[in-house]
């Protein structure tokens, strides 16, 4: 199969997570996708499985009596929650330029705007593929299984020599579970890259260190015409400890390295008032102080309202890979080789969130990010770039075989 037909076949399920699941996978729909990309790695010769959480695996044996490394490559199926991803509408079209015009809404025209999109200009003379304004495209990740399975089945066509690979297609990777039931030793890989990233050329292996916080404020309610000395007001106090945070230290105020909290979440009224924050910084003792900050925070507040008004749960995520990828950065050296060997100017970016990646580092397989060649993800103005996913299956490639 093609490498488009494949993905616009996988971008045909519906695989969106769902964060309020207790179970593993967390949406019953990503076990359709799962069985497909099973019996297709099994028709390519691999060995194939989906274990009792709906992780999908695959090895391909090596055909090389040389010793070599044993590589693998991870993509996720879920697809994100902030778009719908039911009724997709994918369609491939000859971008000249100007604005995109990709269908309507009751609204009228959904537009993907070069005012908004000003990179869309470097696509001039490429291939899109886009949706029809309604639903996400779901490039991130199935791009990335995509390119994964039409690369092993180019090699495999080929013949080339290659050490052993093996794969793995993970569920809730959206929602934060990706890496929960990951097999490491089971996956039998000396590293290995996800291939989630976005724009061509792009190489990770530096990603936030993160942390979510849970807030309940404890209030007093009481008649307001009687309320003085007497009321406390949970809704306010959750007002107030929000005014206690940095104001610039947000995302909508930071880029690059720059950490922040944001808010997520929030609710309220007299009696209980809820915030739900997550923290994020590149840097580990900055990370650090800004969990010491925000236990401050509630001190205070405890000291000002009464202990136990407020209360903090606050819990590590996934830390920055770096720390692991700094004592492998041959595995960078690798994807940057491949890539240049394709003829792209490999460019390493700070992740400005999380991936699979960064925990499976801290579990024992290093795991840096590779590019999809797709951009605009998580939204309904998401698109791939036809072009740069082959490229992207050619770099894959240039990893697999034997030098």
């Amino acid at each position: 199969m093609e490498l488009i037909d494949r993905f616009l076949n996988y971008v045909s399920y519906p695989t969106m997570s769902d964060e309020n699941s207790e179970t593993t996978p967390s949406s019953e729909k990503q076990l359709k996708l799962a069985n497909v990309l099973k019996d297709e790695l099994s028709a390519l010769g691999l060995k194939a499985m989906i274990d009792e959480f709906g992780y999908v695996y695959g090895f391909l044996d090596a055909n090389t009596e040389k010793i070599t490394k044993k590589i693998g490559f991870i993509a996720h199926m879920d697809t994100s929650d902030a778009v719908s991803d039911t009724g997709i509408k994918a369609r491939v079209i000859k971008y000249a330029g100007g604005d995109i015009v990709l269908g309507r809404d009751g609204d009228g025209e959904i537009v993907m705007k070069t005012s908004d999109y000003p990179y869309l200009a470097e696509y001039e003379g490429k291939h899109l593929i886009v949706t029809d304004g309604t639903t996400l495209l779901g490039a991130d990740d199935k791009a990335g299984v995509a390119e994964i399975i039409t690369a092993l089945e180019e090699l495999v066509k080929s013949g080339r020599k290659h050490g052993k690979i093996s794969v793995c297609f993970t569920p809730d990777e959206e929602i934060g579970r990706g890496a929960d039931h990951f097999d490491v030793k089971s996956f039998d890989a000396d590293w290995a890259y996800t291939v989630d990233g976005g724009k061509l050329g792009e190489v990770e292996y530096e990603n936030f260190n993160a942390a979510s916080a849970k807030i309940a404020v404890k209030g007093i309610s009481i008649h307001p015409g009687s309320a003085k000395n007497k009321m406390v007001n949970a809704a306010a106090i959750a007002c107030e400890l929000q005014g206690m945070l940095p104001k610039r230290e947000v995302p909508e105020k930071t880029e690059g390295y720059q950490g922040f909290f944001h808010l997520t979440g929030m609710r309220g009224e007299t009696e209980h008032a809820e915030l739900s924050y997550i923290i994020r910084d590149h840097d580990r003792g900055r990370f650090e102080e800004r969990k010491k900050l925000m236990k401050e925070t509630v001190r205070k507040l405890n000291r000002k309202y009464g202990k136990g008004t407020v209360t903090l749960e606050l819990r590590d995520s996934y830390y920055n890979m770096k720390e692991i990828i700094a004592d492998n950065m041959f595995i960078i050296d690798n994807a940057m080789a491949a890539m240049r060997e394709c003829g792209v100017e490999p460019v390493c970016v700070p992740i400005r969130g999380g991936t699979d990646g960064a925990r499976l580092s801290f579990m024992g397989l290093p795991c840096p990010n590779l590019c999809t060649g797709g951009e605009n993800f998580h939204s309904r103005f998401e698109f791939a770039c036809v072009e740069d996913m082959k490229t992207c299956v050619r770099i894959i490639k240039k990893l697999m075989v034997v030098k």
